[in-house]
């Protein structure tokens, strides 16, 4: 069974949901035209809206430096994005939720924050944002690698299986004799009662690639084709709608939760 295909937010086109983009779903193609770059403040990943833009804030961050000037360090991750007092707003957020902050098992700082949940924790150890942020990262590129090496031997398979049934045809096809050199054939019996039993007016022949009912089934078989073909065309364009919907829902249903994260 096939997996499922979820269309880009921008162009549309269809791709396995791990290609896509988090928060956009966009595809290589768009990333690579609009790239995805780091907050120079909060260090989170957004995409650039335009090909001409060279702004490296986010626009949460470019509103608050708006509102409450540049910001400090914050005094448990080190980042850049302490607007209000001395702690970042996602730090702030975590301590109201999970307590205090304790020693990152990857960093050593004092920056990461226990939910007492063995689920949320990355490869069973307890890790603070930013170095989250960079394993999901290094895991992403393995397993595209991974991917990639899959698909190419997957077609070199394909292809040196198409190549053998080839060769091997070719060697077992029959040598067709030289009609040029073949005698005549001899009035016997047999042909007599060939045709005799022949309509009037017509001889019998026997029925060869060339004939009428050949053309005429290799016509049925092109239509049935051309027909299923259409249907198919058709389903993938209905699935595109689909597509374009669902991930519509899902870009608006992330907004929404980042919003109440941030909240």
């Amino acid at each position: 069974m096939s997996a499922a295909l979820f269309a880009c937010s921008r162009c549309f086109s269809r791709h396995p949901f791990e290609e896509l983009s988090s928060g956009q779903q966009l595809c290589k193609e768009c990333r690579g035209a609009f790239p995805v770059v780091k907050c120079t403040y909060c260090r989170s990943e957004f995409q650039q809206t335009s090909k001409g833009s060279t702004s490296t804030i986010c626009k949460k961050c470019e509103q608050n430096v708006k509102a409450y000037g540049k910001p400090t360090a914050c005094e448990y991750c080190n980042i850049i994005a302490a607007f209000i007092g001395n702690k970042c707003q996602r730090c702030t957020n975590s301590e109201i939720k999970y307590g205090p902050p304790v020693n990152c098992e990857q960093c050593k700082q004092k920056c990461a924050f226990d939910r007492h949940d063995d689920d949320k924790k990355v490869d069973g150890k307890l890790l603070c944002w930013l170095c989250t942020l960079s394993y999901k990262r290094a895991l992403a590129k393995t397993k595209q690698g991974d991917a990639d090496r899959r698909a190419h031997m997957k077609m070199s398979s394909l292809h040196k299986k198409h190549k053998e049934p080839k060769m091997r045809s070719h060697n077992k096809r029959p040598n067709r004799p030289d009609v040029t050199k073949m005698p005549p054939p001899e009035d016997g019996p047999a042909n007599k009662v060939a045709r005799n039993n022949a309509a009037p007016g017509m001889m019998r022949v026997d029925l060869d690639p060339n004939s009428s009912d050949h053309v005429v089934a290799m016509t049925q078989l092109k239509e049935q084709i051309a027909s299923l073909q259409k249907q198919l065309s058709q389903k993938n364009s209905m699935l595109l709608v689909k597509d374009k919907a669902v991930i519509i829902r899902y870009y608006y249903f992330s907004q929404i939760r980042t919003f109440l994260v941030d909240k």
